[in-house]
């Protein structure tokens, strides 16, 4: 079961040409505020593909080679200034069929809601652990592939309709992000496709 809050339902709406946009600048705003100790900070999550529909949360990646504990430590007061709350999710579903060491799957979340972009998550990863490679993985996979987008689309709408809660939806949606996660891996394997240079 997802430790995510259980108090929202999940909302996916029509894809916004702003969200791009948004995504890089506020992308640029954290990592000027977090500074050399970041690696990257990209634009991540289903607002990051065109055309695809989404909840209506921006969701941002920062990598980092401090520990966790140590960025947690050091990014939590100037991330508080824009308006961002440390989240008690610590760690990332592991995709089925990888026998991982679920720390290799750490990472530490801040939340802002009510801000002038709309919902933002930060996502806050090891440079190099294999959760921050699939997220930008994931990503690319889908604007390389645009026409699986308004299946993917749809399903989200359909299961935002029919589940009560932001955990429930989280867990439905795995087990088809993780067969995704299969077929985005033999392209990265046949086309070489590398995460993007920091």
């Amino acid at each position: 079961m997802s430790d995510l809050p259980q108090i929202f339902s999940p909302v996916v709406v029509a894809p916004s040409p702003a969200w791009s946009a948004a995504g890089a600048e506020l992308a640029e705003e954290v990592s000027r505020l977090l500074g050399p100790d970041v690696t990257r900070v990209a634009h991540i999550g289903s607002t990051a593909v065109p055309g695809m529909a989404a909840k209506p949360v921006l969701d941002l990646q920062a990598g980092t080679e401090l520990s966790l504990d140590a960025a947690e430590e050091k990014f939590s007061a100037p991330l508080a200034e824009l308006g961002f709350v440390l989240s008690p999710h610590r760690r990332d579903h592991v995709p089925a069929g990888r026998d991982d060491e679920p720390e290799l799957w750490a990472k530490r979340l801040w939340l802002r809601r009510g801000g002038p972009e709309g919902d933002v998550n930060l996502h806050l990863r090891r440079e190099g652990s294999p959760n921050l490679r699939l997220a930008l993985l994931f990503r690319d996979w889908f604007r390389a592939h645009p026409e699986a987008v308004p299946g993917y689309s749809a399903f989200k709408r359909v299961l935002a309709r029919h589940v009560t809660d932001l955990a429930a939806y989280s867990d439905v949606k795995d087990p088809v992000v993780d067969v995704l996660v299969e077929i985005a891996e033999g392209w990265a394997t046949r086309t070489g496709w590398q995460p993007p240079e920091r």
